[in-house]
């Protein structure tokens, strides 16, 4: 099967981008290399390519309530450009995807009326979620798959610095807030938000915008267009799930250590996936966990390393590992025992029959720095 192609796709090969499969689109993976990236990150503003993405508008009669039985999150009191983190859950509490949704003003960028979430699903999962969601919701929910919108992700301490130049306003955003803006005629919307731990902004607009756009955003001094290697290993450092890696089907969101996206008032009434099961683990805890880890010695251990037992069996496993450019350090998620996810324990790791030994520690890695509200 042919692969997808970005809307900035000749951009980046312009730029050094190294291209690669990735959820079925040729994407980036680095320009000048992953540590140099991620380090720049850090400490100015990187511009990723995010644009496979799944972008949703769901509108019509009780929209908002139709989504709270698949969804765990409070959506019917989101207020009016506020955002929410959620999971798309399975009837076994599993976890079909995680998503970021939006409740749209009334002027917005997408020009619905009567009101509307929008909603940013993984890549690799989209056509999968549009299946669920489609044939769970009703059929007076309408949704549209906003496919010839391009996203791009602007994350960094900088970034509101050379954001701001570009679409003044912006810097009125708080973390988790979102809303309408303009440029040179093309309608954006954008959010304070991002997946690197950083402050920063997601930034939807029309795919035939987007080249025009990249490049006034990296004639800022700040802002270098930035790789696939560099968003995982931010994110990693972060302390946040990707999915098909440290989420999936069989992974509750207790289990995922994602308690805060289950809202009170749902806790409470149900009505949504798994509740039964969620609630009992809640209760008793869940049989593993998810925890972070910092692994002895500069070899960093990889998914699908076995956590060890005291007995040599295998207990748990890694599910995203790496070199942290930030921390100096290897470090990992992994899911073990509730035994051993103390910050604080000492457990051994197995990897290609090597033996490593690490700690488990409180995420994230690195401090968020988000700016909130106040």
């Amino acid at each position: 099967m042919a692969l997808a192609q970005l809307p900035l796709d000749a951009w980046h090969r312009a730029r050094g981008g190294r291209m690669v499969p990735f959820a079925g689109y040729e994407m980036p993976v680095q320009y000048e290399g992953i540590m140099a990236e991620h380090l720049w990150t850090r400490d100015h503003a990187g511009l990723f390519d995010v644009s496979h993405m799944g972008q949703l508008l769901f509108s019509g009669e009780a929209f908002d309530v139709a989504l709270e039985t698949l969804l765990p999150g409070e959506i019917t009191g989101l207020g009016e450009g506020r955002m929410r983190y959620s999971l798309l859950l399975a009837e076994n509490g599993g976890i079909h995807d995680d998503l970021m949704l939006t409740r749209l003003p009334a002027a917005n960028a997408f020009e619905i009326e009567g009101g509307a979430i929008y909603m940013v699903v993984n890549g690799a999962t989209k056509w999968d979620d549009l299946g669920v969601l489609r044939e769970f919701l009703p059929d007076e929910v309408v949704i549209n798959h906003l496919d010839e919108q391009a996203l791009l992700a602007l994350q960094g301490p900088q970034a509101v610095t050379a954001l701001e130049r570009v679409v003044p306003g912006v810097s009125a955003l708080t973390f988790m807030t979102a809303a309408a803006f303009e440029w040179q005629g093309n309608p954006l919307w954008i959010s304070r938000s991002g997946y690197t731990g950083e402050d920063g902004f997601e930034i939807s607009l029309p795919g035939d915008a987007a080249e025009a756009f990249a490049d006034a955003l990296t004639a800022q001094p700040e802002v270098k267009p930035i790789g696939l290697g560099a968003r995982d290993s931010l994110r990693l450092e972060a302390g946040l799930p990707l999915y098909g890696h440290d989420l999936d089907l069989e992974t509750t969101p207790v289990a995922a250590d994602l308690g805060f996206a289950l809202s009170k008032r749902r806790r409470e009434q149900g009505g949504f996936p798994g509740h039964a099961r969620i609630m009992a683990e809640r209760e008793s805890g869940p049989i593993v966990k998810r925890v972070g880890l910092i692994v002895d010695g500069r070899q960093p251990v990889r998914e699908g390393a076995m956590v060890l037992g005291s007995e040599g069996s295998e207990v748990g496993k890694v599910t995203s590992g790496g070199f942290a450019p930030s921390v100096q350090k290897p470090i990992a998620m992994a899911y073990v025992p509730l035994a051993l996810a103390t910050p604080g324990t000492r457990i051994t790791l197995a990897q290609r029959g090597k033996v490593h030994s690490a700690e488990v520690v409180a995420m994230p890695f690195v401090p968020h720095r988000y700016v909130r509200k106040g």
